[in-house]
């Protein structure tokens, strides 16, 4: 009987990893040559906004306007509001409102909410899908069921969400009214969905690195047409990709799945690759405009700069994690904060680790660069400022608010935005906050 017990264990657990394991679908790629993306004019935003994720640029960068260093409960916040539901969606600033994307968890709702940026007021609330929310073995216990960044381009917002193990893309107008939805494709998830949309000339486009099937997919703004879709490994990533001008061409860069790889984001043809970084990341690359550098992430661990010429050839790499933040170039210099505390500044030329300083706490932000300051909240409801100075770390302030802080700020016009989370458990709620001085809101208000 032993015996027999021994013999059937292997075939059962065997059983359970092919019958139970990722489900695999096949990605019908969709080329986009000869198509007239490239004719389109290039996007231009307002520097007192903040229209997608990392911001303008989709780097981290902010204009370079001043905005408050210190703040607490009593100083320099403008106002707080409540926001419904839970996620980890960043502030997106256009004009006169600020937008985010939330689950209802309780409602199975996921939605798309505007504030009023002088007043905090919530304006509107568009719910987008109810029902077919990922279940809890499906995200990671850090993760939710909105952690990707609205987009703005043209009088469009665009979200992103993974709803009934599909991704979809839904464009809405400012006042909430849905335009268009499309499902751009399967997703099997293994921790969750994370990926926002990035706007380019006439396209959003979304990654959707999974273990089923990976994809990247480009969509007309206009009327949500899939205009490309390129496929990518069967390995599960959460990054999104940076698009900027490199070495003299657009390019579309994207880390995760073992590689730094680059596309024509006109067309999603692929560029060029590079080995590297790890399986998984959640950081966005980012460029000096002649390099590209990137990290990861799980389960290896490589920080590396690759030149952006086509070549694929790697000029540096060392052995330092940034698995959730992303970095940030500021003139020769690369800065980053890991998940477990620790400021970083390496030189772009070499990869030289310049300084390093431990700022306590964990992180899951992305660092915010503005006015030669980079701002970031940890985990523990601290947002820490100190200079982008190759010289040596400068703390600047440690400003505490809430309990927590999962999503990225955004600062433009002077004002910084933060989702927060206040309290802990079951009592946890957050709330969108604004920062600013006394200055910065008789100016903008």
């Amino acid at each position: 009987m032993a015996a027999c017990r021994w013999f059937v264990l292997p075939l059962l657990v065997g059983c359970l990893s092919g019958c139970f394991g990722p489900k695999r679908h096949e990605i019908s790629e969709i080329s986009g040559e000869g198509s007239d993306v490239a004719s389109a004019e290039p996007l231009s935003f307002a520097e007192t906004d903040w229209p997608f994720w990392r911001g303008p640029r989709g780097d981290g960068h902010a204009p370079s306007q001043p905005a408050a260093t210190e703040w607490n409960d009593s100083t320099n916040v403008a106002w707080q509001s409540d926001v419904p539901g839970r996620g980890h969606s960043s502030p997106t600033v256009v004009g006169e409102r600020v937008y985010l994307a939330t689950a209802i968890e309780t409602e199975s709702r996921q939605a798309v909410l505007a504030y009023d940026r002088a007043t905090g007021e919530r304006l509107w609330e568009t719910t987008v899908h109810t029902g077919g929310l990922p279940d809890d073995g499906q995200i990671h216990r850090k993760a939710t069921r909105a952690n990707s960044t609205v987009a703005f381009a043209e009088g469009s917002l665009f979200a992103s969400f993974l709803n009934d193990d599909h991704v979809w893309v839904t464009a809405l107008d400012l006042d909430g009214n849905t335009i268009w939805q499309r499902d751009i494709g399967p997703f099997s998830s293994k921790f969750g969905f994370a990926p926002s949309p990035i706007p380019y000339r006439s396209l959003i486009i979304v990654a959707a690195d999974n273990q089923g099937g990976g994809y990247l997919a480009g969509l007309d703004r206009a009327s949500g047409e899939i205009v490309w879709r390129t496929s990518r490994p069967a390995l599960s990533s959460y990054s999104s990709p940076l698009i900027a001008e490199i070495a003299g061409r657009d390019q579309l860069v994207i880390c995760g799945c073992h590689t730094v790889t680059a596309y024509d984001p006109a067309t999603g043809k692929e560029l060029w690759s590079c080995d590297g970084t790890a399986e998984g990341t959640c950081g966005t690359p980012v460029t000096d405009g002649t390099h590209v550098f990137a990290s990861g992430g799980y389960p290896q661990r490589e920080t590396l700069c690759v030149k952006g010429d086509g070549s694929g050839e790697k000029v540096w790499s060392e052995r330092t994690k940034l698995y959730e933040p992303s970095l940030i170039v500021a003139g020769d210099h690369l800065y980053g904060v890991t998940d477990d505390g620790v400021a970083m500044c390496w030189s772009n030329a070499d990869g030289q680790v310049v300084w390093r300083e431990r700022l306590g706490g964990s992180f899951s932000a992305s660092p915010v660069h503005c006015d030669g300051r980079i701002y970031v909240p940890n985990l523990e409801g601290q947002t820490i400022v100190f200079a982008a100075d190759p010289k040596g770390f400068r703390l600047l302030a440690r400003n505490a608010l809430g309990n927590d802080a999962y999503a990225s700020p955004a600062i433009c016009g002077g004002e910084i935005f933060l989702r927060i989370g206040v309290g802990n458990g079951g009592d946890r709620r957050e709330r969108l906050v604004k920062i600013a001085s006394a200055e910065n809101r008789s100016a903008t208000d």
